[in-house]
């Protein structure tokens, strides 16, 4: 349950991916602003609000592809879970993999949920819709370190 406006960081490489999820969290009555990146340096850097995204603020949700330019999922996943300011940020590991070595590395990493991709536009949209209900409607998210 969301009592502020939650500052949701997308990671994501492929336009074609983040499009659906920007007109999917459209339909969300939870105060939200979302963010995207389309590499993993640009993720850190925006995580740790370094560089250009020194004034952006820290996310309350993450959701994070595996199959980034530069870093890769799995590497920023395990930065910040390892980060005493990062580590309570829930990230929710959103890729096309359905591989068993990829969801088993993501919740050695601490993941907060592996979801895969979609085929289809309108199972993308209920699977954005879930996500949305969960994490901004139910779940208390912890308070933002700085």
């Amino acid at each position: 349950m969301v009592d502020r406006t939650c500052q949701i960081l997308i990671v994501e490489d492929n336009a074609a991916d983040v499009r659906p999820l920007k007109e999917a969290f459209r339909e969300s009555d939870a105060p939200h602003q979302l963010h995207t990146v389309q590499d993993g340096d640009d993720a850190l850097d925006f995580v740790f609000r370094r560089k250009k995204y020194a004034n952006k603020p820290r996310p309350d949700l993450i959701l994070l592809d595996i199959n980034l330019p530069g870093k890769n999922g799995h590497e920023i996943l395990s930065t910040v879970k390892s980060d005493p300011t990062l580590m309570r940020i829930p990230v929710l590991m959103l890729t096309s993999s359905a591989s068993p070595v990829d969801v088993e590395k993501a919740y050695d990493h601490h993941a907060n949920a592996y979801l895969q991709k979609p085929g289809e536009l309108m199972d993308y949209f209920n699977l954005i819709a879930q996500i949305d209900q969960f994490w901004l409607h139910v779940v208390k998210l912890p308070p933002v370190r700085l």
